[in-house]
């Protein structure tokens, strides 16, 4: 008030103004000289993001009634006493790399899956398979069901035993004509997000793909992982470079006939 000094907010706490003698203020001191000494304690103050709150029970049957009322099928979600629910979300399997199974192994009974039998660990034989594009697998879950379980979960059914870090599970969105994809963390909950989003899969869908954002750990592979790879990758660039030359081929040659077609025409 007497000498007009200016400070920011959160080092308030750190300024000491000798204002006794309000008349020398502006004479005598100096910004400087009314500073502490440093502190060695950081003084920015974080500013964390609001969460919203959870929903409550009430909130999530009012959600669950509403979001069945639009379900056309059987798929339909159930509401437990606990306040926790279940339901059914399709994951498109887009894996454009062959994944590692055991092999020579028959697919998973009933039996197998009751008793939590893992075929997998039958054998040390390995091999390699492309699974089909854009295959749909359905699954029941729950509330509290992770994005990493439900990943793990995918690869158990498909037998698959490549590491669950070189997979992510993203949600892709349809708004005004395009197609976004983001990535889901480990720790976000699907079936919230359907409830969310509603039944209809061309507003909210779930794909399964290549961990391929920069954080794919590379020691989970092996050496003829690696190898394979690369040779996967020279396949590619030999395959585009094979296109591109067609599709010019093609125009050199329409650009021939055209000009063979225009001899002898006046202009």
């Amino acid at each position: 008030a007497d000498c007009r000094y200016t400070c920011h907010q959160e080092c308030l706490s750190l300024i000491q103004l000798d204002c006794r003698r309000p008349s020398q203020c502006h004479s005598q001191l100096s910004p400087e000289s009314t500073l502490l000494p440093p502190c060695s304690q950081n003084v920015t103050q974080t500013v964390e993001e609001e969460k919203p709150k959870p929903p409550t029970i009430q909130e999530i049957k009012q959600r669950i009634e509403k979001y069945n009322a639009k379900v056309t099928n059987c798929l339909l979600m159930k509401l437990n006493d606990d306040g926790t629910y279940t339901g059914f979300i399709k994951v498109h399997l887009k894996l454009r790399r062959p994944v590692t199974v055991p092999a020579g192994i028959r697919p998973q009974s009933i039996y197998d899956a009751l008793k939590e039998v893992n075929l997998a660990d039958m054998t040390d034989k390995r091999t390699s398979f492309y699974l089909p594009l854009d295959a749909i697998k359905q699954l029941h879950i729950s509330s509290t069901t992770t994005v990493s379980e439900v990943i793990q979960g995918l690869l158990r059914k498909f037998m698959v035993v490549d590491n669950p870090q070189k997979f992510a599970l993203f949600k892709e969105m349809r708004k005004d004509g395009q197609v976004l994809f983001q990535k889901l963390p480990l720790t976000e909950y699907p079936l919230y997000l359907r409830l969310l989003a509603g039944p209809d899969t061309d507003v909210l869908s779930f794909v399964l793909k290549e961990n391929e954002t920069g954080e794919v750990e590379w020691d989970a592979f092996s050496i003829p992982e690696l190898q394979n790879f690369l040779m996967i990758l020279d396949k590619e660039e030999k395959d585009k470079i094979q296109q591109v030359q067609r599709k010019y081929e093609k125009f050199k040659q329409r650009l021939q006939q055209t000009l063979k077609e225009a001899r002898g025409k006046p202009g």
